[in-house]
């Protein structure tokens, strides 16, 4: 083996392993899930209140402005990526469910705050 071939069979193979190993993770994360008691939850909400702007401030640089997980700040974040909110599977979660995701999302969305949302649409 050449002085060349040596070092670049050592990356190729450090560079496998890496690959391997992010995707393990990546798959074994898996869908953000609320606990079963979360489903039975009322929303504690009239209405939309401030929820426009706290989204506009919050959520849309990563959720984006319709929702779908692609805003700008999407493409940076490390797995798991921002939720699509017009897929079928959130539209399909019980309004205790998606007020649980709200309520813990500031410690999810944004690591290191400690931050919790008491409702849905304060901040």
């Amino acid at each position: 083996m050449s002085a060349f071939e040596k070092p670049l069979c050592i990356a190729v193979a450090a560079i496998t392993v890496l690959v391997s190993v992010g995707a393990a993770v990546v798959s074994a994360q898996g869908p953000w899930v609320a606990p079963p008691e979360a489903k039975a939850l009322k929303n504690p909400v009239k209405g939309v209140g401030n929820a426009k702007k706290t989204v506009e401030t919050n959520c849309v640089s990563c959720h984006g402005p319709g929702g779908k997980g692609d805003g700008p700040a999407a493409a940076a974040l490390p797995p798991p990526k921002p939720a699509n909110w017009t897929s079928e599977a959130v539209q399909k979660e019980s309004d205790g469910e998606i007020f649980w995701k709200l309520s813990t999302a500031a410690a999810r969305c944004r690591p290191g705050s400690t931050s919790r949302k008491t409702s849905a649409g304060s901040s």
